[in-house]
């Protein structure tokens, strides 16, 4: 796998993923010149979170590259007609421009960027995607032993629908032992609940490795439609345990994308917001899941999951109401393997 210092030091690397200027928006927002095209060394600058002499020494550096990517120097004619064009107020006498390509390229030279740092690892992972895709018409490996499998599944299935029941009738028709019954009932009912959440990290733990790190979790997710990234949670929840997982977004579905029941028969709601990275969760997005998941569906467990940060009061509100916030950290660390501790 090409690794970061890699693609600082090679430009046929480099080169090779020059195409893939959609990661800059995905990390943070660009802005353009009133043309659409273009950006500005300043504005360039402002988006890596650099000085402009900083930016100038790597122009400097790497000219010839960066103009075969799209920058350019203006001056004469061709400035005052670029000026006409797109509307810019500027005495200058030169002005450089830099194309989306050339501010990508950009990116994968500046070393003191946390900003283009993000974009390198977006690009190795997207690379690493594209050159890990499964072989079409290969058969999935076998993850887990078919026969433990189902006696895992048979061990549950009768705990559930044959123990606790039986433990249910003698309930009803004792009175001497009645408390000593719900307190056995309880146990089998904790058994039944950690059984399935053993069979889900079993799974995990003998399935077929996957060695990416976190962060490519979380480049696929951002590359998902909406309803996919539905699907993509509602796979998680049944990873751990839990049952009856409804997939319902879209129109009418009352602010909840999700229902379910949590392993222990917990009433389970969610929200799945699959927004850029930069953007962020507010209080008034909180309130309104608050309210479809409290009020119209009486969830016990409500979680509002996202692929970008919660503000610090959406945060509040949300600890406030008993919502769990799935926030971008904690959404990677659940994708990655890490069940929530709210499902357990």
């Amino acid at each position: 796998m090409i690794n970061e210092s890699a693609l600082m030091e090679s430009k046929t690397l480099r080169d090779s993923v020059l195409d893939r200027t959609d990661v800059l928006d995905r990390v943070k927002a660009l802005s353009l010149l009133p043309d659409g095209m273009h950006v500005t060394t300043a504005m360039v600058a402002a988006h890596f979170e650099v000085a402009v002499k900083t930016l100038e020494s790597v122009v400097e550096d790497h000219q010839e590259e960066l103009a075969a990517n799209g920058y350019q120097v203006l001056t004469g004619t061709r400035l005052a007609l670029f000026k006409r064009a797109s509307g810019i107020q500027s005495r200058a006498k030169a002005l450089a421009l830099f194309s989306r390509r050339a501010v990508l390229n950009i990116a994968m030279l500046l070393r003191d960027s946390k900003v283009a740092r993000q974009v390198r690892v977006y690009l190795l992972d997207m690379e690493y995607l594209a050159r890990t895709q499964p072989v079409e018409n290969q058969p999935a490996p076998t993850a887990v032993d078919p026969l433990d499998d189902r006696i895992d599944q048979r061990i549950t299935h009768i705990l559930g629908k044959t123990v606790v029941p039986m433990f249910n009738a003698l309930i009803e028709t004792s009175g001497e032992h009645r408390r000593e019954l719900i307190a056995l009932r309880a146990g089998v009912q904790r058994i039944e609940r950690r059984l399935h959440q053993h069979h889900a990290r079993l799974r995990r733990l003998e399935g077929v490795r996957d060695d990416r790190p976190a962060v490519g979790v979380m480049a696929a997710m951002d590359a998902m439609h909406g309803r996919t990234f539905e699907h993509h949670i509602a796979k998680l929840l049944r990873r751990d345990g839990c049952t009856n997982v409804v997939v319902q977004g879209g129109h009418g579905d009352r602010g909840v994308d999700i229902i379910a029941l949590t392993a222990d028969g917990r009433r389970l709601v969610v929200q799945c917001k699959r927004f850029a990275p930069y953007l962020s969760i507010t209080s008034p997005e909180v309130q309104k899941f608050i309210g479809s998941a409290k009020v119209l569906y009486g969830a016990d467990v409500a979680l509002y999951v996202a692929t970008c940060p919660f503000t610090p009061e959406a945060l509040s509100i949300a600890a406030e109401a008993g919502i769990t916030a799935v926030h971008r950290g904690v959404l990677e660390e659940w994708s990655a393997g890490e069940p929530l501790e709210v499902l357990e």
